[in-house]
């Protein structure tokens, strides 16, 4: 039995938010649906690398990628983070991406050193937007919820529960109170941007072994999707038009984490060609997937009357 046409992979944000003027749009009737893939941003990596879910080790996996020290040692991501009080809790609203710069990052990190010390964790700065916790070997650790897990949600329905969660919420309680007092959180507001008043710990483990994956390359700027392409031997590039233009079958193009309205204006003229010359598998974020080959342009009737 032959092996299934390999064919260029690309993932996009939920369904429902492509409008229906969308350029997206004019090219779903003339394709084959597909069964549904994973729903969401763990389901969608879990589609192409074999056993990950929520209890990915993502700490230790983009510790390794971006410094190459993950070692034997217990990793816990602890990226900055946006949290906001309203009427039903506190929020978590950004998480991972607050735009910091080096500098900016040390001076948040600097009064924060000190409780992780006396909690025998060591704090890393693998780059200004994405930190670590070094953990000792045997440390045992609680559930922690990935950041699409509790986005836009109340923190109290994702922290760690129980005796053992209680050290976890000590110690974040103790973080969100330095960085609520921060100046730099001031300046940061009075320029428009985001305060980083919290961290958000999750993915907590070891390097696990190398991942496997039927992925020849991927083209993403998630930093733990890249992780994983390097982990399992294959190319991985950032997003960019040229490395868009250049994707092939067996490439994963990773648009999900963009609003549809930038994927039309700014990178359409990069994907279009893609869609005319080679089989795309259009997978949206919300779990419908379309095979679409470049002979279904002439599918004329099913394009009718949408």
């Amino acid at each position: 039995m032959s092996k299934p046409e390999r064919s260029l992979q690309l993932w996009l944000p939920a369904l429902a938010r492509v409008e229906p003027a969308h350029p997206l749009r004019e090219w779903l009737p003339r394709a084959d649906r597909l069964p549904d893939g994973g729903v969401g941003y763990l389901g969608g990596l879990g589609d192409h690398f074999p056993g990950i879910d929520a209890g990915v080790p993502a700490a230790a996996i983009t510790r390794e990628f971006l410094a190459g020290d993950a070692g034997e040692d217990t990793w816990l991501a602890a990226d900055p983070a946006w949290v906001q009080p309203d009427m039903n809790g506190v929020r978590l609203l950004a998480c991972g991406r607050m735009g910091l710069n080096v500098d900016e990052a040390q001076a948040l990190a600097e009064p924060l050193r000190p409780v992780f010390d006396e909690a025998g964790m060591q704090l890393e700065l693998s780059t200004p937007d994405h930190w670590h916790l070094r953990l000792p070997a045997d440390t045992s650790l609680p559930g922690f919820a990935a950041p699409e897990q509790a986005l836009g949600e109340d923190l109290a329905q994702h922290l760690p529960q129980g005796a053992q969660g209680r050290r976890w919420r000590v110690l974040l309680n103790d973080v969100q109170v330095l960085l609520h007092q921060h100046p730099l959180n001031a300046a940061r507001q009075a320029r428009g941007e985001s305060p980083v008043n919290s961290l958000w710990l999750w993915g907590g483990g070891c390097l696990p072994p190398p991942v496997t994956s039927e992925l020849t390359g991927v083209v993403s700027d998630d930093l733990l999707l890249r992780a994983l392409a390097a982990r399992a031997g294959m190319a991985q590039q950032p997003r960019a038009a040229e490395a868009i233009a250049g994707g092939g079958a067996g490439w994963l193009i990773d648009l999900q984490d963009l609003p549809a309205q930038e994927i039309a204006a700014r990178w359409w003229p990069a994907l279009q060609p893609l869609l005319e010359r080679q089989s795309v598998v259009l997978h949206f974020a919300s779990g419908e997937r379309w095979l679409h080959k470049p002979r279904h342009r002439w599918r004329l009737w099913r394009g009718a009357g949408r």
